[in-house]
């Protein structure tokens, strides 16, 4: 599936999706089909300084800047099959991206298809933490972006 040019336009596509499903269990299902479609992370990056705290499973997340087209390519991957669908949506999101979008536009799509009333309050943390991560690795791209300037 493309990538819809901004991240308000891909969570609107993303709403649009999840509303096709009547019930959370299909909804869940979705979630999981996604983190079947996640490429996996090799294991070499499967570290400690890349692990995301907070999260009940394991899950990891590093981050590149394409300086030629300024935006960050994020690659993530977890233990657990529901946390990669969730991972596949925050990337789907995020992921190659200009560092300054990623900041201005928080996740609200998560509200919207009802994704924090269908997960268990360790895996909303867990996805709050990895919004958290992936926000501060925008941030410290923008830096760098604004010091080489």
């Amino acid at each position: 599936m493309e990538q819809a040019q901004t991240i308000a336009e891909e969570q609107e596509l993303l709403a649009e999706e999840f509303e096709l499903f009547d019930d959370v269990r299909d909804k869940i299902e979705y979630v999981i089909d996604l983190g079947k479609k996640l490429p996996p992370l090799d294991d070499a990056h499967k570290i400690e300084p890349n692990k995301v705290h907070g999260c009940q499973s394991q899950v990891w997340l590093i981050a590149d800047h394409d300086p030629s087209r300024n935006v960050v390519h994020f690659q993530a991957d977890s233990d657990a099959i529901i946390v990669r669908g969730l991972i596949g949506i925050v990337m789907r999101l995020y992921s190659d991206r200009p560092p300054e979008e990623i900041l201005q536009n928080p996740p609200t799509v998560f509200e919207t298809i009802g994704l924090g009333r269908m997960l268990t309050p360790g895996r909303a943390n867990g996805l709050a933490s990895m919004v958290k991560r992936v926000r501060d690795l925008a941030a410290q791209h923008a830096k760098t972006v604004q010091v080489g300037a």
